[in-house]
């Protein structure tokens, strides 16, 4: 019970700051000097901080503005991507206080080799958010694989990065310091929940090298019986198409992937293994580049990819029957020409059910969600159990 009323105190104070403690009282349902205890115990654990009084426009004592700490608690989210690395520090108040990505090609390299390069970006993430008055007191790494619901610690498979079966605690330098892998697609799902208030039940898809989708059911996240839900970029949409890196042929990746993308632009060549253009560094910022320039070969490319994303999500429309479709990732960035040609496959193909084409949107998020749902991960579990924190 207490462990509950902490939460319902600490979220008052989230939502609604700054709050005297009578102004929780009144929002919580409980007695001021309930509210008291739980206060004193909050601003312990450093979840609240109190200012000075302040006149409340009311009878009596000026009360104590109550406020979510931007000090103290933190949560860490950490990013292995096909082409970078990222870490974040966010704050109780859900705010970026850390930010870092660094450049660099991971696909084929050892794991350990990889995650001992995350480990040192992750530790100087930390001192940085130390040095701001920042505690980490979780960390959570965002990789484009499946991580079973099972044994923990593990990425059961990574076709991109080329892993298999890697448990983390095995290769991560510190083991204090391990961090607790997640799905990007599920994390930047639940950055889109967490940030950009969708509707409860929706598909969110994102793409980078790989394509991932997330489903959030009535607010929650369905990770699959055994956590390999989401695997859309499997998905055949052309069982006679291309072999994939799966092993299948025709996958969605071979169509809407990234290198698909590249190469029906013309702006990669067969085996060459990344963009053609001298310097051109970003990819999705150079398809964008030349998509918005008029050019041909792209904005063809683009309406192939969002037919072929059009036909995933259409059978994910009438299996799961959502509120609405987010593009996330690299596909946000490059909506202006992929939302037509996904609508027109959608309204097509969509006729036993009501569809609305406005359900279909791009993230506000973009690229930023898998990490900031890896950092609001430890945040989220903080505010609803705030008894994680320790006292003192």
């Amino acid at each position: 019970m207490r462990r509950r009323n902490l939460a319902l105190v600490l979220g008052a104070a989230a939502e609604h700051s700054p709050l005297s403690r009578a102004d929780v009282a009144g929002r919580v349902g409980l007695t001021r000097a309930a509210v008291s205890s739980l206060v004193d115990e909050l601003i312990g654990r450093g979840a609240l901080t109190e200012a000075a009084a302040t006149a409340s426009g009311r009878v009596g004592r000026p009360g104590r503005a109550l406020t979510v700490s931007d000090h103290g608690p933190a949560g860490l989210g950490l990013e292995i991507g096909v082409t970078h690395l990222g870490a974040c520090v966010a704050d109780l108040r859900g705010e970026p206080r850390v930010w870092r990505r660094v450049d660099q090609a991971n696909a084929g390299r050892p794991a350990g080799q990889v995650l001992a390069e995350a480990a040192a970006l992750a530790a100087e993430a930390q001192a940085e958010a130390e040095a701001l008055g920042l505690r980490v007191e979780g960390r959570v790494l965002a990789v484009p694989g499946v991580v079973p619901n099972g044994p923990a610690g593990l990425v059961e498979r990574a076709p991109n990065l080329g892993w298999c079966g890697v448990r983390l605690a095995d290769h991560w330098p510190d083991p204090e310091t391990v961090p607790e892998p997640e799905n990007e697609a599920d994390l930047g799902a639940l950055a889109e929940l967490w940030n950009a208030e969708p509707a409860e039940t929706f598909v969110h898809v994102s793409a980078e090298a790989g394509i991932g989708a997330a489903l959030v059911i009535e607010g929650r996240l369905f990770r699959g019986a055994r956590g390999f839900a989401g695997e859309l970029g499997h998905i055949p949409v052309h069982p006679d198409g291309p072999e994939c890196v799966c092993g299948a042929r025709g996958c969605l990746e071979q169509y809407a992937g990234q290198e698909a993308v590249l190469r029906a632009a013309g702006l990669v060549q067969p085996g060459a293994g990344g963009p053609a253009q001298p310097g051109a560094g970003d990819a999705v910022a150079l398809l964008a580049e030349r998509a918005a320039a008029g050019h041909a070969p792209t904005l063809a490319a683009l309406d192939r990819a969002g037919r072929a994303l059009g036909l995933a999500l259409t059978s994910a429309v009438q299996l799961v029957d959502p509120d609405g479709l987010v593009l996330g990732g690299a596909y946000a960035e490059l909506a202006d020409w992929l939302l037509p040609s996904v609508r027109a496959e959608l309204a097509a193909r969509v006729t036993v059910r009501p569809w609305d084409p406005e359900a279909l949107r791009p993230s506000g998020l973009g690229r930023r969600g898998p990490l900031l749902g890896a950092a609001l991960t430890t945040v989220r579990r903080i505010m609803a159990d705030p008894t994680l924190l320790p006292v003192g």
